[in-house]
């Protein structure tokens, strides 16, 4: 099957995936945190990238970014992940690769998704039974987004600009969402939508940028997965 082509339009944020190829390690010890965050602010400033939220975990990462070149994010994530293997590799003498292939991404819809992304992103740590309360894992913007922590890496999005008129307010406010829980609907449509490479958003988005873009932002009801539900019901 060929490969999708990715959405890419810039100014349009991004819920990105990376994994350590068959799910293995690609963070073992604190130093490597540190240089893959010093390596993807420099990646993100030499191609113009904003990051709004981000999450390492032992295995994988997320990002929630804005390119604004089309093809910042591409060319980031290169530069990114070859400074990054070279580095692994020369600390853990070991050689081939270390990623599971091309990222993961999906074209977000600002008002619908952005900051429900940013939560699930945040709030990987807590899924995965690591700590509690994301302000327990360091990895993570939930530091910056939602406390008093310095980071140089986030940028704030204008979504979560109007949470207040200052930065504290937006902090407040933004605390304030972590109260209550992403429903398993919103976080299957952030799942899905990632690894199939579709659109994130509601109707009126998705028309939106199939008229931009000139292209399918969504799997047709006909035909695709046959163990879906859907193509069963269409089946009758």
């Amino acid at each position: 099957m060929a490969r999708l082509s990715r959405f890419i339009l810039p100014g349009q944020p991004q819920h990105v995936i990376l994994r350590g190829n068959n799910r293995t390690e690609i963070f073992c010890a604190e130093a490597d945190y540190l240089f893959y965050l010093e390596k993807l602010q420099s990646a993100c400033k030499k191609y113009n990238c904003d990051i709004h939220a981000y999450v390492l975990m032992a295995n994988h990462v997320h990002l929630l970014v804005t390119p604004h070149e089309e093809q910042g994010l591409s060319k980031s994530l290169q530069m990114l992940g070859r400074y990054y293997v070279q580095y692994f590799n020369h600390c853990y003498q070991r050689t081939g690769t270390l990623w599971e292939g091309r990222y993961k991404a999906t074209l977000i819809d600002t008002e619908t998704y952005l900051l429900t992304c940013m939560r699930y992103a945040e709030l990987n740590p807590v899924r995965a039974g690591m700590v509690k309360h994301p302000s327990e894992y360091r990895w993570s913007s939930y530091g910056y987004n939602a406390l008093n922590q310095a980071n140089n890496l986030v940028t704030p999005h204008p979504e979560y600009r109007r949470l207040g008129n200052n930065h504290e307010e937006r902090r407040n406010a933004y605390r304030q969402l972590f109260k209550h829980h992403i429903s398993k609907e919103n976080i299957n449509a952030i799942r899905d939508a990632t690894n199939k490479a579709w659109v994130l958003g509601d109707d009126r988005f998705k028309r939106s940028i199939q008229e931009k873009l000139k292209r399918r932002v969504e799997p047709t009801a006909k035909g695709g997965d046959r163990k879906s539900e859907q193509f069963k019901i269409n089946r009758v």
